[in-house]
């Protein structure tokens, strides 16, 4: 059962190399962007922004996982070269891929909920988006993914066929549940901003909540999705063609990672001063770099 939920790369090295080196590429290029917008990401929102928020709290944990999913990507690589045939190897590095990625899948959505409470209901709300709520809403995240997954994980091992079902029950917990809270947000938020009463929030304010929020469901619909949907066809139709079972994995596994260089977009939505900070960084670099080259040629003109 396992071997139909989980292929290992040297499944797809075996049968379709070329795909293999293509989804390789695709997932260096994925590994390169990620790590280098999650890495600026986390020095602005560490160092640069003064005031935690709830807000902030969970975007930081989301850029922490979406850095693991990045340094993930060459481990499997170096696995399927150094590793072999290690099973062990290969569930290591499964488990602790899809724990990073249902982490940012639940960050996204405390996100989410997180605007839709700041704009609609900002006094009933109040008591709860305080910092510690949400240190301690981010505890519960990484432990409930760990272990979740750790379950889903030993029951395909372990187990016959006669669990799909409880397989099916989790996987609806981390994907499934999440996805039905966001687009029920979504909706509200856009209904609420609409009236009259909640006019005293800026254009701006409300109008950074609706991308928001638009944006995280593009993200679970193009990287999320499409891997869900696979699952819960194979636990479905377990009987599924092997060689479609194993391209589509590895596809929107590939997709799945693709998070890491969405969410920076995100980033853009969750505090005023991310856009300009981001701006301010990269002015500064280039005033230095003109700097840098103004004094060479001062250095040479006086040399000639």
């Amino acid at each position: 059962l396992f071997s139909k939920f989980i292929h290992p790369d040297k499944q797809l090295y075996t049968e379709f190399y070329s795909l293999w080196i293509a989804l390789m590429v695709v997932n260096a290029i994925i590994f390169l962007v990620g790590v280098v917008l999650n890495s600026l990401a986390l020095y602005v929102f560490c160092f640069r922004t003064k005031t935690k928020t709830t807000s902030v709290i969970y975007t930081i944990n989301l850029i922490v996982t979406d850095l693991l999913v990045g340094f993930s990507l060459p481990v499997r690589i170096i696995m399927f070269y150094s590793a072999g045939d290690c099973l062990n190897c290969s569930l290591v590095h499964i488990f602790g891929y899809f724990v990073n990625m249902y982490c940012s899948i639940l960050f996204l959505t405390c996100i989410c909920v997180d605007r839709y409470l700041a704009i609609v209901q900002v006094e009933a709300s109040r008591k709860w988006r305080n910092p510690t709520c949400a240190k301690g809403i981010c505890v519960f995240i990484w432990v409930f993914a760990t272990v979740v997954t750790f379950s889903i994980l030993t029951m395909a091992i372990q187990f016959a066929a006669c669990c799909l079902s409880k397989i099916l029950v989790l996987m609806v917990c981390e994907y499934f549940f999440p996805l039905i809270i966001i687009i029920f947000f979504t909706t509200r938020i856009m209904c609420a901003l609409s009236k009259p009463s909640l006019m005293h929030q800026s254009r701006e304010r409300r109008m950074r909540a609706v991308q928001l929020l638009i944006t995280v469901l593009i993200i679970f619909m193009i990287c999320f999705t499409p891997f869900h949907v696979r699952q819960v066809a194979i636990s479905i139709n377990p009987d599924m063609p092997h060689d479609v079972s194993l391209l589509v994995y590895h596809v929107t596994v590939t997709l799945s990672s693709l998070n890491s260089c969405m969410d920076p977009i995100v980033y853009c939505f969750v505090t005023n001063n991310f856009q300009s900070t981001m701006k301010n960084i990269f002015r500064k670099t280039e005033s230095q770099q003109t700097t840098v080259d103004i004094l060479g040629m001062n250095k040479n003109s006086k040399g000639s």
